[in-house]
């Protein structure tokens, strides 16, 4: 008699890392941005932070005991929610505008479509848009210094000069977590090293932006290429959304061929918004748009089973 064995549904991948542990990572990976945050910009960031991942835990655990659900606050995917939506944010945004962001990140865009791993999109980045569109006064008021200034990507789109290593270290007016592009590189090697997230989203992403933007900069003749290209990467959301975002283990693909096409259209989408659209930043929506497109993607990237198609051959 063959011993029985249990046959679950595919992909047949398996890891020894739980769901908490890979979040834990996460929030790990984001410590260096959140302190660059903080020390920029003082205590309204650290109170954001706070109010934040506070306000996510507590959406998902009444939300699930109000429907008799299994708690998941264990897992902490609703402290990563809440850490990935206030370093999305301006230190100026009021706190119950965060926290009405919370509420829509968390029961809208996660639990009303069935919890952890069934979300279309990141919470974070949809309650981000969701704010965007319904108070873009506030959250487009930024501030350095206690000095009310424009995003160094509006400066650039306006045709002036930043300081690009300002921008790479994180001292200029921007949301908490996007300016230091130095601390989300960091993070970005943590994830790296403990095998968290695959370089093929974050690379091809960052790498297709560059070469599209490099052309546009020769092409448009300005003067010098690479500096443009250095404060297009430094500058908005680009990298924060490359790193911690785009690389979304529900929203993106999980065939390795889909993880490059998924991130060569960010890397087109990202180009066309900031260089064509009506805003200078152009990442949240770059990501949303191309989540949908996830599974079509999958569909025609999907490695073929051993052996099919060799009958046409015989």
């Amino acid at each position: 008699m063959s011993e029985l064995r249990k046959i679950s549904a595919s992909p047949h991948v398996r890891s020894e890392l739980t769901t908490g542990e890979i979040m834990l990572d996460v929030v790990f990976a984001l410590l260096p941005a959140s302190v660059v945050g903080v020390y920029n910009f003082g205590y309204k960031a650290f109170l954001m932070i706070v109010v934040c991942i506070a306000s996510c835990v507590a959406f998902e655990w009444l939300f699930e005991k109000f429907l008799n659900r299994k708690s998941t606050v264990g897992d902490f995917s609703a402290v990563v929610t809440g850490l990935l939506l206030a370093l999305n944010l301006s230190p100026e945004v009021p706190y119950w505008m965060a926290i009405l962001g919370c509420a829509f990140a968390i029961i809208v865009v996660k639990q009303l479509f069935g919890g952890i791993g069934q979300n279309f999109m990141n919470p974070a980045l949809g309650a981000r848009c969701f704010l965007l569109l319904s108070f873009t006064g506030q959250m487009t008021t930024f501030s350095y210094d206690a000095v009310t200034q424009a995003t160094p990507l509006a400066v650039i789109r306006d045709g002036g000069t930043v300081d690009l290593m300002k921008m790479f270290l994180g001292s200029t007016a921007g949301t908490i977590g996007e300016t230091s592009t130095a601390a989300i590189l960091l993070g970005l090697i943590y994830l790296l090293v403990r095998k968290i997230i695959s370089p093929r989203i974050p690379f091809c992403y960052i790498g297709t932006f560059s070469l599209l933007i490099f052309v546009y900069a020769l092409a448009s003749g300005i003067a010098d290429p690479f500096y443009f290209l250095g404060m297009q990467l430094c500058g908005g959301g680009l990298m924060l959304g490359a790193v911690f975002m785009a690389t979304d283990y529900v929203t993106s693909p999980v065939t390795p061929d889909g993880k490059v096409v998924f991130g060569v259209l960010l890397g087109i989408l990202t180009f066309c918004f900031r260089m064509f659209g009506a805003s200078a930043e152009g990442v949240s929506y770059a990501i949303i748009i191309s989540n949908l497109f996830v599974p079509l993607i999958e569909r025609f990237t999907v490695p073929k089973s051993f052996g099919k198609g060799a009958e046409h051959h015989e």
